[in-house]
Protein backbone atom coordinates (compact mmCIF):
# COMPACT_ATOMS: atom_id res chain seq x y z
CA UNK A 1 0.00 0.00 0.00
CA UNK A 2 1.53 3.40 -1.02
CA UNK A 3 2.67 5.66 1.69
CA UNK A 4 0.83 8.79 2.52
CA UNK A 5 2.12 11.83 0.60
CA UNK A 6 2.62 13.63 3.84
CA UNK A 7 5.24 11.23 5.09
CA UNK A 8 8.79 12.48 5.49
CA UNK A 9 10.14 9.83 3.09
CA UNK A 10 7.94 11.01 0.19
CA UNK A 11 9.00 14.61 0.67
CA UNK A 12 12.67 13.78 0.47
CA UNK A 13 12.13 11.72 -2.68
CA UNK A 14 10.36 14.59 -4.33
CA UNK A 15 13.18 17.01 -3.47
CA UNK A 16 15.83 14.63 -4.77
CA UNK A 17 13.99 14.20 -8.05
CA UNK A 18 13.96 17.98 -8.70
CA UNK A 19 17.69 18.19 -8.05
CA UNK A 20 18.29 15.41 -10.55
CA UNK A 21 16.23 17.28 -13.15
CA UNK A 22 18.24 20.47 -12.61
CA UNK A 23 21.51 18.56 -12.98
CA UNK A 24 20.38 16.83 -16.18
CA UNK A 25 19.13 20.08 -17.69
CA UNK A 26 22.50 21.68 -16.93
CA UNK A 27 24.34 18.87 -18.70
CA UNK A 28 22.14 19.02 -21.80
CA UNK A 29 22.36 22.83 -22.16
CA UNK A 30 25.91 23.67 -21.26
CA UNK A 31 27.60 20.46 -22.29
CA UNK A 32 30.34 21.07 -19.80
CA UNK A 33 28.85 20.44 -16.32
CA UNK A 34 30.11 17.50 -14.26
CA UNK A 35 27.26 15.85 -12.45
CA UNK A 36 27.69 13.51 -9.47
CA UNK A 37 24.84 12.11 -7.56
CA UNK A 38 24.08 9.05 -5.36
CA UNK A 39 21.66 6.39 -6.42
CA UNK A 40 18.29 6.61 -4.81
CA UNK A 41 17.20 3.38 -3.13
CA UNK A 42 14.25 1.61 -4.67
CA UNK A 43 12.41 1.83 -1.45
CA UNK A 44 11.66 5.49 -0.95
CA UNK A 45 10.42 4.85 2.52
CA UNK A 46 13.78 3.67 3.84
CA UNK A 47 15.75 6.66 2.41
CA UNK A 48 17.07 8.81 5.22
CA UNK A 49 17.67 12.49 5.24
CA UNK A 50 21.44 11.86 5.60
CA UNK A 51 21.46 9.88 2.37
CA UNK A 52 19.60 12.58 0.56
CA UNK A 53 21.94 15.24 1.85
CA UNK A 54 25.02 13.28 0.81
CA UNK A 55 24.05 13.65 -2.85
CA UNK A 56 26.41 16.19 -4.46
CA UNK A 57 25.98 18.06 -7.77
CA UNK A 58 29.01 19.73 -9.33
CA UNK A 59 28.71 22.35 -12.08
CA UNK A 60 31.54 23.43 -14.35
CA UNK A 61 32.61 27.03 -13.94
CA UNK A 62 34.07 27.19 -17.49
CA UNK A 63 32.02 29.34 -19.95
CA UNK A 64 30.61 27.76 -23.07
CA UNK A 65 33.14 29.42 -25.36
CA UNK A 66 32.30 27.55 -28.54
CA UNK A 67 28.66 28.51 -28.59
CA UNK A 68 29.30 32.14 -27.76
CA UNK A 69 32.10 32.45 -30.33
CA UNK A 70 29.90 30.96 -33.04
CA UNK A 71 27.11 33.41 -32.35
CA UNK A 72 29.58 36.30 -32.18
CA UNK A 73 31.16 35.26 -35.47
CA UNK A 74 27.75 35.03 -37.12
CA UNK A 75 26.77 38.43 -35.84
CA UNK A 76 30.12 39.90 -36.93
CA UNK A 77 29.75 38.34 -40.38
CA UNK A 78 26.25 39.69 -40.71
CA UNK A 79 27.49 43.12 -39.63
CA UNK A 80 30.30 43.10 -42.21
CA UNK A 81 27.89 42.01 -44.92
CA UNK A 82 25.47 44.76 -43.96
CA UNK A 83 28.26 47.33 -43.96
CA UNK A 84 29.42 46.17 -47.39
CA UNK A 85 25.91 46.44 -48.83
CA UNK A 86 25.50 49.88 -47.27
CA UNK A 87 28.92 51.00 -48.60
CA UNK A 88 27.99 49.80 -52.09
CA UNK A 89 24.66 51.61 -51.90
CA UNK A 90 26.39 54.78 -50.66
CA UNK A 91 28.96 54.60 -53.47
CA UNK A 92 26.21 54.14 -56.06
CA UNK A 93 24.23 57.05 -54.65
CA UNK A 94 27.38 59.20 -54.59
CA UNK A 95 28.15 58.36 -58.23
CA UNK A 96 24.59 59.12 -59.26
CA UNK A 97 24.72 62.45 -57.43
CA UNK A 98 28.06 63.32 -59.05
CA UNK A 99 26.64 62.50 -62.47
CA UNK A 100 23.54 64.57 -61.81
CA UNK A 101 25.66 67.46 -60.53
CA UNK A 102 27.88 67.31 -63.64
CA UNK A 103 24.83 67.28 -65.92
CA UNK A 104 23.31 70.20 -64.04
CA UNK A 105 26.59 72.10 -64.21
CA UNK A 106 26.89 71.44 -67.96
CA UNK A 107 23.30 72.53 -68.53
CA UNK A 108 23.84 75.68 -66.48
CA UNK A 109 27.01 76.49 -68.46
CA UNK A 110 25.18 75.97 -71.77
CA UNK A 111 22.31 78.16 -70.64
CA UNK A 112 24.74 80.83 -69.47
CA UNK A 113 26.60 80.72 -72.80
CA UNK A 114 23.34 80.94 -74.74
CA UNK A 115 22.19 83.81 -72.58
CA UNK A 116 25.52 85.59 -73.07
CA UNK A 117 25.36 85.07 -76.82
CA UNK A 118 21.79 86.31 -76.97
CA UNK A 119 22.73 89.34 -74.90
CA UNK A 120 25.70 90.10 -77.17
CA UNK A 121 23.46 89.78 -80.23
CA UNK A 122 20.89 92.07 -78.63
CA UNK A 123 23.54 94.67 -77.83
CA UNK A 124 25.01 94.45 -81.32
CA UNK A 125 21.57 94.88 -82.85
CA UNK A 126 20.85 97.82 -80.59
CA UNK A 127 24.21 99.41 -81.42
CA UNK A 128 23.60 98.89 -85.13
CA UNK A 129 20.19 100.46 -84.76
CA UNK A 130 21.65 103.48 -83.00
CA UNK A 131 24.36 103.74 -85.64
CA UNK A 132 21.77 103.66 -88.39
CA UNK A 133 19.82 106.37 -86.68
CA UNK A 134 22.92 108.56 -86.47
CA UNK A 135 23.79 108.13 -90.11
CA UNK A 136 22.41 110.90 -92.21
CA UNK A 137 21.98 110.32 -95.87
CA UNK A 138 24.39 112.55 -97.68
CA UNK A 139 23.29 113.35 -101.18
CA UNK A 140 26.04 112.35 -103.61
CA UNK A 141 26.35 114.73 -106.45
CA UNK A 142 26.71 112.94 -109.76
CA UNK A 143 30.04 113.61 -111.43
CA UNK A 144 29.61 115.64 -114.50
CA UNK A 145 32.07 115.67 -117.38
CA UNK A 146 32.43 118.37 -119.95
CA UNK A 147 31.32 117.53 -123.47
CA UNK A 148 34.77 117.76 -125.01
CA UNK A 149 37.84 115.58 -125.48
CA UNK A 150 39.08 116.15 -121.92
CA UNK A 151 35.66 115.28 -120.44
CA UNK A 152 35.29 112.19 -122.64
CA UNK A 153 38.70 110.84 -121.64
CA UNK A 154 38.10 111.44 -117.91
CA UNK A 155 34.67 109.85 -118.10
CA UNK A 156 36.11 106.83 -119.91
CA UNK A 157 38.91 106.51 -117.33
CA UNK A 158 36.36 106.44 -114.47
CA UNK A 159 34.46 103.59 -116.15
CA UNK A 160 37.68 101.74 -116.98
CA UNK A 161 38.72 101.93 -113.32
CA UNK A 162 35.40 100.41 -112.23
CA UNK A 163 35.73 97.59 -114.75
CA UNK A 164 39.42 96.95 -114.13
CA UNK A 165 40.56 98.00 -117.60
CA UNK A 166 44.12 99.40 -117.56
CA UNK A 167 45.04 102.67 -119.23
CA UNK A 168 46.09 106.23 -118.52
CA UNK A 169 45.00 109.65 -119.65
CA UNK A 170 48.19 110.09 -121.67
CA UNK A 171 47.85 106.67 -123.31
CA UNK A 172 44.31 107.44 -124.44
CA UNK A 173 45.06 110.98 -125.53
CA UNK A 174 48.08 110.18 -127.75
CA UNK A 175 46.21 107.36 -129.55
CA UNK A 176 43.07 109.47 -130.04
CA UNK A 177 45.07 112.29 -131.55
CA UNK A 178 46.90 109.92 -133.89
CA UNK A 179 43.74 108.04 -134.99
CA UNK A 180 41.08 110.80 -135.27
CA UNK A 181 42.60 114.11 -134.13
CA UNK A 182 39.89 114.15 -131.46
CA UNK A 183 36.93 113.95 -133.88
CA UNK A 184 34.27 111.46 -132.59
CA UNK A 185 32.62 111.37 -136.08
CA UNK A 186 35.80 110.46 -137.98
CA UNK A 187 35.52 107.57 -140.50
CA UNK A 188 38.33 105.90 -142.46
CA UNK A 189 36.99 105.06 -145.88
CA UNK A 190 40.17 103.96 -147.67
CA UNK A 191 42.02 101.31 -145.53
CA UNK A 192 41.61 97.55 -145.73
CA UNK A 193 38.80 97.60 -143.20
CA UNK A 194 36.83 100.00 -145.36
CA UNK A 195 37.53 97.79 -148.39
CA UNK A 196 36.12 94.86 -146.43
CA UNK A 197 33.00 96.87 -145.59
CA UNK A 198 33.82 97.59 -141.93
CA UNK A 199 35.41 101.05 -141.85
CA UNK A 200 37.19 102.34 -138.75
CA UNK A 201 34.95 104.79 -136.82
CA UNK A 202 35.20 107.29 -133.95
CA UNK A 203 37.87 108.70 -131.70
CA UNK A 204 39.98 105.54 -131.65
CA UNK A 205 38.94 104.26 -135.10
CA UNK A 206 37.26 101.03 -134.00
CA UNK A 207 35.51 98.74 -136.51
CA UNK A 208 32.00 97.59 -135.70
CA UNK A 209 32.82 93.91 -135.05
CA UNK A 210 35.57 94.88 -132.58
CA UNK A 211 33.27 97.40 -130.88
CA UNK A 212 30.56 94.77 -130.49
CA UNK A 213 33.00 92.21 -129.11
CA UNK A 214 34.65 94.53 -126.59
CA UNK A 215 31.75 96.82 -125.72
CA UNK A 216 31.81 97.82 -122.02
CA UNK A 217 28.53 97.38 -120.17
CA UNK A 218 27.01 100.58 -118.88
CA UNK A 219 28.06 102.60 -121.93
CA UNK A 220 26.16 103.42 -125.07
CA UNK A 221 25.88 100.82 -127.82
CA UNK A 222 26.42 103.55 -130.41
CA UNK A 223 29.92 103.23 -131.89
CA UNK A 224 30.05 107.01 -132.45
CA UNK A 225 29.51 107.75 -128.74
CA UNK A 226 32.88 109.13 -127.52
CA UNK A 227 32.95 107.36 -124.13
CA UNK A 228 31.65 104.06 -125.53
CA UNK A 229 34.20 104.22 -128.38
CA UNK A 230 37.13 104.93 -126.03
CA UNK A 231 36.26 102.23 -123.46
CA UNK A 232 35.68 99.55 -126.11
CA UNK A 233 39.01 100.37 -127.81
CA UNK A 234 40.85 100.38 -124.44
CA UNK A 235 39.25 97.01 -123.54
CA UNK A 236 40.40 95.54 -126.86
CA UNK A 237 43.95 96.98 -126.46
CA UNK A 238 44.19 95.55 -122.91
CA UNK A 239 43.23 92.11 -124.22
CA UNK A 240 45.70 92.19 -127.12
CA UNK A 241 48.57 94.41 -125.90
CA UNK A 242 48.11 94.58 -122.11
CA UNK A 243 47.09 98.25 -122.09
CA UNK A 244 46.19 101.09 -124.42
CA UNK A 245 49.38 102.70 -123.11
CA UNK A 246 51.38 100.06 -125.04
CA UNK A 247 49.84 101.02 -128.38
CA UNK A 248 51.98 103.45 -130.36
CA UNK A 249 50.66 102.86 -133.87
CA UNK A 250 47.70 101.46 -135.76
CA UNK A 251 46.31 98.57 -133.85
Amino acid sequence: MPKNSNTPGHSRLTKLTKQHKIALAGVATLGAAALAFSAVPSDAGTTTSDAATSTKIAYSTEPIKGVKASVTDQLAGAGVKTEAIQAKADAKAKAAKAKADAAAKKKAAAEAAAKKKAEAARKAKKAASRSTERVKIQPVAATTYSNNLNGWINHALAIMKQKGIPGSYNGLYKNIMRESSGNPSAINGWDVNAVNGTPSIGLLQVIQPTFNAYHVSGTSTNIYDPVANITAAANYAADRYGSIDNVNSAY
